[in-house]
C-alpha cells in the first residue's frame, strides 16, 4: 500500500489530504484570512507559513510525515509543460520564483512539496499543471503574427475524467480521441488524441461561464478597452470575474439560475440555454482536428451535476459521439492517482528543464 500526501493551494486556502492507494482516508481545508495573507508581498513569501500549517495539520491528524511514499501538489501556471507527472527539481522552482507565466497561489505548491521532501526524503511531484501545452502546431496559428494560441485550462480534472472513461471502458487512452469540457466557474475544453492534449480552448476564447465572459466580438472588445477611464486591470476584472452569468443575470450560481427558470423567468432560461449552446459549439470546434473521429464526449466539473444543463449540451453534441458525464472537480483524487501511477511504475515522471517561454519541457 502506498501512502500519498496531496497538497492543493488556492488563493485563500490550502487543501490537503492523505491517500492510501486510491482511497482518501483523511483531509483538511486550511483557510487563510486576508489579514493573514496581507503580511506577505509576494505569493512565494507565504511558503514557510503555508508549509508549517500543512505539516502541523498532518501531524495533528495522527500521521508521521516520514511514513509517506510521495508528496504531490497541484501544478500551477509556472511554465508550459507536458501532461502527466513532473518530479519537482531546481529548474522548476527557479522558473516558478523568477519568471512564471502567472503569479498564482497554486505555484507555491511545488515549493511546499519540495520543502517536505527535503526534510523527509520522499519524492515530490506535480501533476497535470494548469499550463499543460501539447497543442499541435497547426492548432496554434491565428491571424496576427504577434499572437498564437496556447494551452491553459482545467487540465487536472479534464485529463482525470478522460483517463477514468478509458479505464471504465477498458480503452487505451493513447488510442482514443476524446473531447472534454470542464464546466465550472470558468469553462475550458480539451481534445485528447494519441495520449496527448493536442488542442484546447481556454476560458478567454471559448464559452461564457458563471464568472467569465469567454470569447467576445473583437471590435466591441476593443471599444470596451478604449472606453473613457478604462484600465487594463479593470477590463480584465470585468471579463474574468464579472462576466458570464454574473453580467447577464447577476449571479454566478447555476442552481439559482435553474431556480429562476423553474419559477418562469424567461430571461434566465434564454441565457442558460445560450451558455449550453456555447459549450456545445466549442466542443464541436475541436472535432475537425481529428477529422471528426471522436470516441467520446465527456462533461465534467461542478455544473455537470445539473441534469438540466447537461441534457441541453448532450442533445446538441450527440452527433459527435457518445456523451459521458463525470460531475465534480476531482482535483485531489486526480493528484493522488497520478502520483500512484508513477510509484507503481505505470507512468514515468518527466524531468523539467528550463526552456524558452512557450516551449513545453
Amino acid at each position: 500500500m502506498k501512502k500519498i500526501l496531496v497538497i492543493n493551494p488556492g488563493s485563500t486556502s490550502t487543501k490537503i489530504a492523505v491517500y492510501e492507494d486510491e482511497q482518501k482516508v483523511w483531509g483538511r481545508n486550511i483557510e487563510h484570512t486576508q489579514e493573514e495573507l496581507s503580511k506577505y508581498d509576494a505569493i512565494i513569501d507565504q511558503l514557510d507559513m503555508r508549509c508549517g500549517l500543512v505539516t502541523g495539520h498532518v501531524e495533528a491528524g495522527g500521521y508521521e510525515l516520514s511514513a509517506f511514499d510521495a508528496v504531490v501538489s497541484r501544478g500551477g501556471p509556472f511554465a508550459r509543460v507536458r501532461s502527466g507527472a513532473y518530479e519537482v527539481n531546481g529548474d522548476m522552482l527557479a522558473t516558478m520564483r523568477t519568471c512564471p507565466i502567472d503569479q498564482h497561489a497554486s505555484n507555491i505548491g511545488m515549493a511546499i512539496a519540495d520543502k517536505i521532501r527535503g526534510t523527509y526524503g520522499m519524492p515530490a511531484f506535480i501533476y497535470d499543471a494548469v499550463t499543460v501545452d501539447e497543442m499541435i502546431p497547426v492548432a496554434r496559428v491565428v491571424g496576427l503574427k504577434e499572437m498564437s494560441r496556447r494551452g491553459q485550462g482545467h487540465n487536472l480534472n479534464m485529463r482525470a475524467a478522460a483517463l477514468k472513461v478509458c479505464a471504465d471502458k477498458d480503452w487505451r487512452y493513447s488510442e482514443k480521441n476524446l473531447l472534454v469540457a470542464h464546466l465550472g466557474g470558468g469553462v475550458t475544453f480539451s481534445l485528447h488524441s494519441g495520449g496527448r492534449v493536442v488542442d484546447m480552448i481556454s476560458d478567454d476564447e471559448g464559452s461564457f461561464a458563471p464568472e467569465r465572459s469567454g470569447g467576445l466580438p473583437g471590435f466591441q472588445l476593443i471599444d470596451l478597452c478604449f472606453a473613457e477611464g478604462a484600465t487594463k486591470k479593470e477590463v480584465l476584472r470585468h471579463i474574468q470575474r464579472r462576466g458570464g452569468l454574473i453580467s447577464l443575470l447577476g449571479t454566478p450560481d447555476s442552481r439559482e439560475v435553474e431556480k429562476r427558470i423553474a419559477e418562469g423567468d424567461e430571461e434566465a432560461k434564454l441565457v442558460y440555454e445560450a451558455m449550453a449552446l456555447s459549450v456545445a459549439k466549442n466542443l464541436a470546434k475541436l472535432a475537425p482536428v481529428v477529422d471528426g473521429a471522436i470516441d467520446a464526449v465527456i462533461l465534467t466539473g461542478g455544473i455537470a451535476f445539473s441534469d438540466y444543463f447537461t441534457s441541453m449540451v448532450k442533445r446538441r453534441v450527440a452527433f459527435l459521439g457518445p456523451v459521458e458525464i463525470l460531475p465534480g472537480e476531482n482535483e485531489m483524487d486526480a493528484l493522488a492517482a497520478g502520483a500512484l501511477r508513477v510509484l507503481r511504475g505505470e507512468e514515468k515522471a518527466h524531468v523539467f528543464e528550463a526552456a524558452p517561454e512557450g516551449n513545453p519541457s
